[in-house]
This record gives C-alpha cells, sequence and structure tokens, in this order.
C-alpha cells in the first residue's frame, strides 16, 4: 500500500487500517493524492509547492468536490479547501458519488462490517457522550407543549433555510434491506453541498416532511447529532444497514442517546395486535400473555415513536421522562 494512501487514512483517525488506505487508492489518483496531502489550502498557495497553474488546481478540486472528498468553505476568499473531517463524512460523501463503483461501495461494507465495530466503540470516550441521539417521530406526537424546537422534526424543516434529500449512504453500500432509500434529509449547508454536487434533490418544506412520513411508516428512526443545533442532516436509520444502529443493538456500542420521550401503553385500548412487537427495532416491547397487553422495557426504549405510527387503536403515546437538560448544548470536539 502506498504510504502517501495510509496518510490520508491517518489524517482521518485510521491510519491503522489498510482498507480505508485501499478506499483512499480506488477514488483518488497519484497526483490527487499529492493534493489532498496538501490541504486544507487555497488554490494560489497550493500552484507553486504543486506546480500546477490555478485554473487547473480550481478544475481538480471542483473535480474532487464532486466526488466528496474535499469541501470549500467561503469564510475565506478565495474559498479554502479541505478533505472530510472524519471517516464518517468520507463514507457518506464518497458512497453518494454517482461514479462510485460497486467495488468501492462493496470496500465500505467490509470495513462498516468488519471494523467499525470495534473503533465506534471508542467514539464515546473521546466525545464525553454518544454521538447522536434520536429524534420521535413528527407526524403524531401531540404533546407540543413538551416538544423542543431541536427535537421536532417539523420545527426543524420550517426553520431550515435550505432542504434537500439524498439516498442513504448507508444502504447504498449495505444493501441489507428494502426499507425506502430516497430519505436522508439534508438541511442548509450540507443540503446546498448535495445539491451543487447533483447528489441532492431539493425539497419544499411540504415535500420534506413527506419524506419524513415516508420514512416513519416504513419503521425507520430519525437520528441527528447529539447536540441542539440541527443543521446538517435527519437520517432515518434502519437496523441492519445504519453506521450506527447496528453497533448498539449487537454490539453494545454507546453511540446513541435516547430522545427526551418514552413509550407507554394505554392497557384499555391495547389489543395485543403484536403490531408495534415487529416495529421495535430495539427489542423495547415484550407481550404480557397473561393481560394480552403490549409492555415497554423502559430500559431499552430510545423514545423513537416508531410503536405509535401504525397502532390500529392508538393505544401508545410518547411521554416526557427526561429534562431539556438532557440534550447537550454542543458536541464535544
Amino acid at each position: 500500500m502506498d504510504a502517501r494512501h495510509t496518510e490520508l487514512a491517518k489524517r482521518i483517525g485510521l491510519g491503522h487500517s489498510e482498507r480505508i488506505a485501499h478506499l483512499f487508492d480506488m477514488i483518488a489518483d497519484d497526483f490527487e493524492t499529492d493534493l489532498l496531502l496538501a490541504l486544507p489550502a487555497n488554490t494560489p498557495a497550493l500552484a507553486e509547492p504543486l506546480n500546477r497553474s490555478e485554473d487547473e488546481l480550481s478544475e481538480k478540486l471542483q473535480d474532487l468536490f464532486m466526488r466528496g472528498l474535499v469541501f470549500p468553505s467561503k469564510k475565506t476568499d478565495p474559498p479554502t479547501f479541505r478533505m472530510s473531517r472524519d471517516v464518517i463524512q468520507f463514507h457518506d460523501a464518497t458512497a453518494l458519488w454517482p461514479g462510485a463503483t460497486i467495488e468501492y461501495r462493496n470496500l465500505w461494507r467490509d470495513f462498516m462490517d468488519e471494523e467499525w465495530p470495534e473503533i465506534s466503540k471508542t467514539l464515546p470516550e473521546v466525545f464525553g457522550r454518544p454521538i447522536n441521539r434520536v429524534i420521535p417521530i413528527g407526524v403524531t406526537l401531540e404533546a407540543k407543549a413538551s416538544v423542543l424546537a431541536y427535537e421536532d422534526v417539523k420545527e426543524i424543516i420550517d426553520n431550515a433555510r435550505t432542504l434537500a434529500v439524498t439516498d442513504c449512504p448507508c444502504r447504498l453500500t449495505h444493501r441489507k434491506c428494502d426499507s425506502p432509500l430516497e430519505v436522508c434529509l439534508q438541511l442548509d449547508r450540507t443540503a446546498e453541498y448535495n445539491i451543487t454536487r447533483g447528489y441532492g434533490r431539493e425539497l419544499t418544506k411540504e415535500e420534506a416532511l413527506g419524506v419524513m412520513r415516508q420514512a416513519e411508516e416504513a419503521g425507520l428512526v430519525h437520528m441527528v447529532v447529539n447536540q441542539r443545533s440541527v443543521d446538517h442532516i435527519i437520517c432515518s436509520c434502519c437496523s441492519c444497514c445504519c453506521v450506527t444502529m447496528p453497533n448498539v443493538i449487537r454490539h453494545g456500542a454507546d453511540l446513541l442517546a435516547p430522545s427526551r420521550f418514552e413509550a407507554r401503553v394505554d392497557s384499555e385500548l391495547c389489543t395485543a395486535c403484536e403490531t408495534c412487537l415487529d416495529r421495535c427495532i430495539f427489542s423495547a416491547v415484550e407481550m404480557n400473555e397473561g393481560q394480552d397487553l403490549a409492555v415497554i422495557d423502559p430500559g431499552k426504549c430510545q423514545g423513537c415513536g416508531v410503536c405509535l405510527v401504525t397502532c390500529p387503536t392508538e393505544a401508545i403515546s410518547l411521554v416526557e421522562v427526561r429534562p431539556r437538560e438532557f440534550i447537550p448544548e454542543k458536541m464535544a470536539h
């Protein structure tokens, strides 16, 4: 393996991973690798050390941006380009690239299956808390007085200046289920990036709500970064392809904070139809056969509300069980 690709892997914290180095090798040629190693920088600063014209570098950086390998910051003039900040951004951006081959996406799947479970267990130590959090479903939650702006899907969408939807990069690489693919909601600058690259489809606010309803009806769990501002992405996650959910469910990684809510069952309305049992990806629902009643395990319930979307008798509700302060102001870095 070329030492330069190992260095690129090191820059996103995974210099020990031959798979990550090989992924860089598959998507960047020799000159592009040297260019990536010279970042962060703007075009004029790159011209002399790389012995290329500014026009050629501008064209190449635009090409790398389209592939999801670099990102421009318009806080400087001319823009400063940087690499992906971490492995998840590298995965999500490049997996969505229309030119990504099956072999490329398969290698991502291998990395996520073979290496990511152990790596992900170390992340809570780095950040001091789970890196993601559940937000409750947005179509049937009625306790508006208890729902904060940054955990309300409708409010988040209403406050966004730009909205787009992309395919789910996790399901693109893993292909383990037939859950809806085009349900990854992008917000503001992330939406603008993906619209510019042609990965994302711009949405109206009503269209974005429709995407969220489709995800909820399909049993997908909404997930965001574990902080109060929601200005990048709302994921709609399954239990088998997601980079987070399988590691939480199967490997016990502390990657996911629950919402501030917990599902509760009205014993007078429950008919023990078991619909909620099939819907819960966290195995938080059990049937009390002696009482013909669904029972929620509070230790497992993540407060996503997926169980109540299809309850035929509306026997399930979400109840606030955690204070407002439960959601951190900002994600530690």
